[in-house]
């Protein structure tokens, strides 16, 4: 293991305060893709395994590529159930980024296949509603269940942006993974947006009359 992630590892503590308190089946949730200009919003759920231990799991971020793909394989194969729900970039689109989070959310628990009891959350936002979520700050740091959430819900929605790649070549999507970056505003600027692109966004303006139209921000569309 690298240096750098030696001593941080998350742990099962907010975990088994949720079983020590009756709630039998618990979820970590977490989230990636919100600001980005293309692609989905991806919103991942792991149910930990209570009695199989699992090494090397930490924030997505912390990652490499490679260490997430690993990881990726393991903790699919580790966990009593995950899942994985998009929100789409037209999604995002339509319903604003509130709502369309919270649809992925659902989408995730919903295919894990099991009734939750229990739900834990990076931040401080509570995404699922329903008074079961409980929000902890720096989640993905001390809970090994949202940790795994979020390399599922990272490396699933980075092979989605490989994929946009080989349809826009020239957007950088397989490196940006749909943020910002020179070669991306260079490819917008160029070509215009694709059909990846959130088009309600600010980005949008002033790009060359070419690729996909822009569209309205949420709650400024006509309903006529």
């Amino acid at each position: 293991m690298r240096a750098a992630l030696r001593g941080k590892a998350p742990g099962l503590a907010a975990e088994r305060e949720c079983w020590a308190a009756g709630h039998e089946v618990v979820a970590g949730m977490d989230e990636v893709g919100k600001g980005a200009w293309a692609g989905p919003l991806t919103v991942g759920a792991v149910v930990p395994d209570r009695d199989r231990r699992i090494t090397g799991v930490r924030d997505s971020k912390m990652l490499t590529a490679d260490e997430r793909e690993h990881l990726y394989e393991r903790i699919t194969g580790w966990a009593t159930a995950w899942a994985v729900g998009h929100a789409s970039n037209d999604e995002c689109d339509e319903l604003g980024m509130s709502v369309a989070q919270r649809l992925a959310a659902r989408r995730a628990l919903e295919g894990l296949g099991v009734d939750v009891d229990r739900v834990l959350l990076d931040g401080t936002w509570d995404f699922v509603g329903g008074g079961r979520a409980r929000t902890i700050v720096k989640g993905d740091a001390s809970s090994l269940s949202i940790a795994a959430a979020s390399v599922v819900a990272k490396v699933t929605r980075d092979r989605i942006l490989q994929d946009a790649e080989a349809e826009f070549p020239g957007y950088g999507f397989a490196a940006s993974k749909g943020y910002p970056s020179p070669v991306h505003r260079a490819a917008l600027a160029e070509w215009g947006a694709t059909t990846y692109h959130r088009r309600s966004w600010s980005f949008m303006e002033g790009l060359p009359p070419v690729g996909e139209p822009r569209r309205d921000p949420p709650g400024t569309r006509s309903l006529f």
